[in-house]
């Protein structure tokens, strides 16, 4: 066998030769990422817009909680119909709805001189991010060769986290309607990008469209490179898929697709109720009840996440998914034991001086673990372990199950911290814990491999 193909069973898949160019493949992983990035605009938005948001429009507490609130009901519908709506739409599709359901939604938020418009904004702009939130990573996975899909696949999380940080730093300098307007400029890149970029070739394949899945894939590895070799292994391993009985809700918990199913839904319960959200929706709250300056605490936070992120994905296909995942989760664990230890010392009135530093660091700790590992690795695990055959339901399942959790943790968040501060983080510190022990025993390495040798091996 020559040296620029790899076995999959008894596929073969070219890997990056000197004739394959990468760059409209890093061209499209940019354009699909704004989806990415609106995704943290939409997120952040409600909390530099807060208190003048609700002096214009006279809200009280409670109606600003469910504005805050209701983008996760939007989030859970759009994760409910964003593997139906990327299988028959396509990926290219299911980015556009977004953009545009997006779109309206930040109008609606504009334009809002009362409740109604301004919570129909918000659910559309969670809408718009459950699709988001399945449909880039898969997208971005479909279309990158193996040795590049770690890299490029966790830009998805670099700009997520970026959408966030500057929403927060352009929030301290425009009023509430002209940062819903900014939200507008990331949906408008990727309406106009997605007209250059191919449509996913695989998905292309799996509709029987021939002519379009040859000249996607010959647009992604350039004119000049042999494409013949990974087109028969696409072309076979859906002949395969396509002999398998049509995919229902059932199929997921069938034995060729259920241990992707424990791997992917593990994975996106760990990263939520390991606490994540909890600390990122209050993270001024534990600085001020720990007694350390929030202001500060916060700019520490954005920078961290941005730049330990951009170091996750530059590791990603060198250290291997796998690899940092378990040291992602020995860093949540770390960060969930020194804000629970800071806490215990605050409640039994033990050395005082040190309950902030130990509550920042553990703060500091923790967001530096998730950004390199837990935040990115479990969407381009869910990218890569489904075969296309089941890909949006199981998909969709997944990204269902990440907002479930989210929307957990941020309703019991408040609630948890009333009843024992130390006792919440000890909660968040036996999930990770549990979470290590999950991701050793059920998680394999996919780093270098193939979709196609990667689903091969989860049968064997």
């Amino acid at each position: 066998m020559s040296s620029d193909v790899e076995r999959v069973g008894e596929v073969v898949e070219p890997l990056i030769t000197g004739e394959e160019k990468v760059g409209m493949v890093v061209f499209s992983t940019i354009v699909a990422v704004c989806g990415s990035y609106s995704f943290g605009t939409c997120v952040a938005y409600s909390s530099p817009a807060q208190y003048e948001l609700m002096r214009d429009l006279d809200l009280s507490y409670s109606q600003y909680a469910v504005f805050g609130s209701i983008i996760t009901i939007g989030a859970m519908l759009g994760a409910i119909t964003s593997g139906r709506i990327a299988d028959l739409f396509g990926r290219k599709g299911a980015m556009w709805l977004a953009a545009i359901v997006c779109i309206s939604g930040w109008v609606a938020i504009y334009w809002a001189w009362g409740t109604i418009s301004l919570y129909l904004g918000r659910c559309l702009t969670g809408y718009a991010i459950g699709i988001f939130s399945y449909v880039v990573p898969v997208y971005i996975g479909e279309i990158t060769p193996s040795k590049l899909r770690g890299l490029l696949a966790s830009l998805n999380q670099l700009l997520i986290v970026i959408g966030l940080s500057a929403t927060y730093v352009i929030g301290a300098f425009l009023s509430w309607r002209l940062l819903a307007l900014t939200g507008l400029i990331p949906c408008g890149i990727l309406c106009i990008g997605l007209s250059f970029i191919p449509e996913s070739p695989r998905w292309l394949a799996m509709k029987g469209r021939s002519e379009e899945f040859n000249a996607s894939l010959r647009k992604l590895r350039g004119a000049h490179a042999d494409i013949s070799v990974e087109e028969t292994a696409i072309q076979t391993s859906l002949h395969v898929l396509n002999g398998l009985p049509k995919a229902t809700i059932l199929t997921m918990f069938d034995e060729n697709n259920i241990r992707a199913v424990i791997i992917s839904v593990g994975l996106m319960a760990i990263q939520q109720l390991g606490g994540i959200n909890g600390i990122i929706f209050y993270s001024e709250h534990i600085f001020t009840t720990a007694g350390f300056n929030p202001s500060l605490g916060s700019i520490l936070f954005s920078l961290l996440q941005v730049v330990l992120t951009a170091l996750g994905a530059f590791l990603m296909d060198r250290a291997g998914r796998r690899s940092l995942l378990l040291l992602s989760s020995s860093g949540l664990l770390l960060g969930n034991l020194l804000i629970a230890f800071s806490f215990l010392l605050q409640d039994k009135g033990y050395a005082l001086d040190l309950v902030p530093d130990l509550a920042i660091g553990g703060v500091l700790v923790y967001i530096a673990a998730f950004s390199m590992g837990m935040g990115a690795v479990p969407w381009i695990i869910m990218s890569e372990v489904f075969p296309l055959h089941v890909k949006g339901i199981g998909g969709a399942m997944v990204t269902l199950m990440n907002w479930i959790t989210t929307w957990t943790v941020s309703f019991s968040f408040t609630f948890l911290m009333m009843w024992s501060t130390y006792g919440t983080f000890l909660i968040f510190a036996a999930v990770c814990a549990l979470g290590i022990v999950f991701i050793y025993k059920m998680v394999p390495e996919t780093k270098g491999r193939t979709l196609e040798e990667i689903h091969a091996s989860l049968n064997s």
